[in-house]
């Protein structure tokens, strides 16, 4: 079966939504290349990029128009295969992307028994959410950045139904980046 695996930027106090400036991938001391690094390393590992329709229009409006970028991000992202879950989407205008029903949990625990490697999941808060509960995440792959901010959305915002996680990789980039990443133990069905 394949992993899904949530990867998102993160605040100490738990808040993913980016609103309020907060966001900023690296600075001058070299945490922009060792992320950069991870973040490759993680595409090469996987072979499916799930996204909700907000996340994905934001990012359709950005990197496939991206020339000059020396990071690989825009190639891996015009070429790996990637899911839109909405139910007012229907073309998705960037390559390899297949707009899948509201019906999010269904289909994503469908496209985990698929033979492939990883589906990543990142931004897409709703649809994280909703794959939280219903126990769909195999991994947690947090880059957390030194900040508090007091409010916004939040990754965790119903402690009630996660699945008990264990740290599995801790790694220090700079002063102000750490990437946590966490297997979930799945309840036995």
């Amino acid at each position: 079966m394949r992993k899904l695996v949530v990867t998102q930027n993160i605040t100490l106090d738990g808040v993913i939504d980016a609103a309020g400036g907060w966001f900023s991938p690296g600075d001058d001391t070299g945490e922009l290349a060792e992320v950069t690094s991870v973040l490759q390393q993680q595409a090469a590992a996987a072979d499916a990029l799930l996204l909700g329709r907000i996340s994905f229009e934001e990012m359709r409006g950005f990197w496939p128009h991206q020339t000059d970028d020396t990071t690989g991000i825009t190639d891996y992202l015009n070429q790996v295969q990637k899911y839109v879950v909405s139910s007012t989407l229907t073309d998705p205008e960037w390559n390899n992307t297949t707009v899948l029903p509201r019906a999010a949990v269904e289909n994503v625990r469908s496209l985990k028994h698929e033979p492939g490697a990883d589906i990543v999941v990142t931004g897409s808060i709703t649809l994280v959410h909703e794959l939280i509960a219903a126990d769909l995440v195999d991994e947690y792959r947090l880059f957390v950045y030194s900040v508090v901010i007091g409010s916004g959305r939040r990754l965790f915002h119903d402690a009630e139904n996660i699945s008990p996680i264990t740290l599995t990789k801790a790694r220090r980039f700079g002063p102000s980046i750490a990437l946590l990443t966490y297997s979930v133990t799945h309840a036995e069905t």
